[in-house]
């Protein structure tokens, strides 16, 4: 890939740390427990376990610099024990063997290894001759509820988004629009309690503490449907920022129209030698689906950002997490998509993006389903732009190739 390995706070943190022989007790006691009821045998399944296993190879061909070539194998599970129909236990795990050109590249293996949570659920058991082998829990949490309540612990998803793309409403669990190949997103480490008000309506409170108390997280969230339209309202803290933010989701004349802003106001006049200033974050977008058989599908959508993130380069961009206050480095970023179904068992998407800076991203995927388990997907994504702008400076096309078993 366009490759900049950012350790961001890397290595030098404290933090409850999971060695590999823990996770392989954990995986040891999932399995067991998986095999431990013998079908016929009991009234009712009490556990779920399902997964898949990835193939990934990425072709990375820079204008003005040596060409790249990567390969990932990722073995992925999801398991679910039900105590009673109140309490629940989940854990979702990735494995991940990688090997190619980034993997030589000095620290790009403690980049793979480092956990961005208050726990560090990652680690890697293999790094030798230019091959990584890792193991992360990205899901690992209770879950318990009753009627109208609902509270969970550990680390889960929190998806605060309303938006399909940009998302200043998502200030737990923010990610970038170019990462096609990690489906189920990142996990928070913290605690959430719901409680349902109605139809459609309920309030939530998120507390998500960091290692380092001053980056601690959290806010309420009261959402309600007023006439069709589905509206939310949230306040708290996000890292450093305390956050007001708005969103809604309806429809007009049969066009999905959706939209979220936040407002981000620093807890403290500087960090880490650089001084904070308030940010707006909005964005906008909408999609219609046209009535055929090759289900056209069309969406655009566009982003505000008052005080855009500073990039150096277009490596950083990419590699870099994305927060709620971070989804792009300029004023405006506008995006559009549109898709067709080729057959019905393949389908073809052209998407692009351009930044006011000058830099633009075009893109195409084609997906195609080969049985009920099997799929094939090949993505071509093309960063370029002005010489002046971040991805002009440069610029370079990712090839990906992606075959997928599940089960």
């Amino acid at each position: 890939m366009i490759v900049c390995v950012a350790y961001y706070h890397l290595v030098t943190e404290r933090r409850p740390k999971l060695s590999f022989a823990m996770l392989a007790v954990i995986s040891l006691l999932v399995s067991i427990s998986s095999y431990a009821q013998i079908p016929g045998m009991t009234a009712t399944k009490k556990w779920d376990l399902n997964g898949y296993i990835q193939y990934l190879s990425t072709a990375t061909l820079l204008d003005d610099d040596a060409n790249a070539l990567d390969h990932l194998i990722l073995q992925r599970f999801n398991y679910e024990y039900r105590f009673t129909s109140q309490l629940r236990f989940n854990a979702g795990m990735r494995n991940r063997l990688l090997w190619g050109d980034s993997a030589d590249i000095p620290g790009y293996a403690d980049a793979i290894e480092y956990d961005f949570g208050y726990w560090d659920l990652s680690t890697n058991w293999l790094d030798d001759n230019g091959m990584i082998g890792n193991s992360q829990f990205d899901r690992l949490y209770i879950d318990w509820s009753n009627n109208n309540w609902q509270s969970q612990f550990g680390r889960f998803r929190i998806n605060w988004a309303v938006n399909t793309l940009w998302n200043p409403n998502d200030i737990f669990n923010s990610y970038s629009i170019y990462d096609f190949d990690y489906q189920e997103r990142a996990g928070s480490d913290a605690i959430l309690l719901s409680r349902k008000l109605g139809f459609a309506s309920a309030i939530d409170v998120v507390y998500n503490p960091n290692s380092d108390s001053d980056l601690d997280s959290y806010a309420s969230r009261y959402l309600f449907n007023n006439q069709g339209w589905d509206v939310q309202v949230l306040a708290g803290k996000s890292r450093l920022d305390y956050v007001l933010g708005v969103g809604f989701a309806g429809d007009i004349k049969g066009a999905g129209v959706r939209g979220e802003l936040s407002w981000f106001e620093p807890s403290q006049e500087e960090w880490e030698n650089e001084s904070l200033d308030t940010s707006l974050v909005t964005s906008l977008e909408t999609d219609y689906r046209f009535s055929s058989i090759a289900n056209w599908v069309g969406r655009i959508a566009v982003l505000y950002i008052s005080d855009p993130d500073s990039v150096e380069n277009t490596g950083q961009f990419l590699n870099f997490p994305r927060t709620a206050r971070t989804l792009s480095f300029t004023r405006f970023t506008y995006y559009a998509d549109f898709g067709f179904d080729i057959s019905s068992l393949n389908r073809l998407t052209l998407s692009s993006s351009y930044y006011d800076d000058g830099s633009y991203f075009l893109g195409l995927s084609d997906a195609h389903s080969l049985s009920d388990d099997w799929q094939l997907m090949a993505v071509l994504q093309r960063f370029d732009g002005s010489s002046k702008s971040l991805f002009g400076k440069t610029p370079g096309t990712l090839i990906f190739a992606q075959l997928i078993w599940s089960f």
